[in-house]
């Protein structure tokens, strides 16, 4: 991506650079000693310059790592997949994969209601998908909590989920 707006950016800076040359020939006619710096064209190579920092910070796994974070459903699937040949596609590396909301699948031997136990069953099956499609990528499974992760102590409990306990 960062590429498509570094043509761009190159080539409006170009037309820039070609209308400041023009103006330095007017000012030479009109025997002008100087003319005012070009506001644009520094704003336009200023607006390069960051674009080609960020790009190199994005790009390179020593200093920065995306994970996607996915749920067992299709269409977070495939969206899922798309977005990661869109990062390939861009040379943005992608770390990993995180599965998100797991119900634990002893809850289907429980009296729970249908739509539950088919929802586990729906799991089941894209948590198969899942495996197959990403493989050694998966670096966790985390399970479904009883509500949103905000706040300290549920960030907590969900490292816990993740990584284990630590100190």
């Amino acid at each position: 991506m960062a590429s498509v707006y570094d043509a761009w950016i190159g080539k409006i800076t170009g037309l820039r650079e070609q209308m400041r040359e023009y103006d330095r020939a007017a000012a030479v006619i009109r025997r002008q000693k100087e003319l005012e710096e070009d506001a644009i064209l520094n704003e336009l190579l200023y607006i390069k310059d960051r674009i080609h920092k960020s790009s190199s910070i994005l790009t390179d796994k020593k200093k920065t790592a995306f994970f996607f974070v996915l749920t067992a459903e299709e269409m977070v699937i495939k969206d899922t997949l798309k977005a990661a040949a869109l990062f390939a596609k861009f040379d943005v590396p992608l770390s990993g994969y995180i599965v998100n909301r797991v119900l634990p699948p002893e809850l289907k031997d429980q009296n729970i209601p249908e739509y539950l136990k088919n929802r586990l069953t729906m799991q089941e099956h894209y948590l198969k998908v899942i495996e197959t499609t990403f493989k050694s990528q998966i670096l966790a499974y985390v399970p479904e909590m009883e509500r949103d992760v905000t706040g300290l102590p549920m960030i907590e409990k969900m490292a816990k989920a993740m990584f284990g306990e630590f100190d």
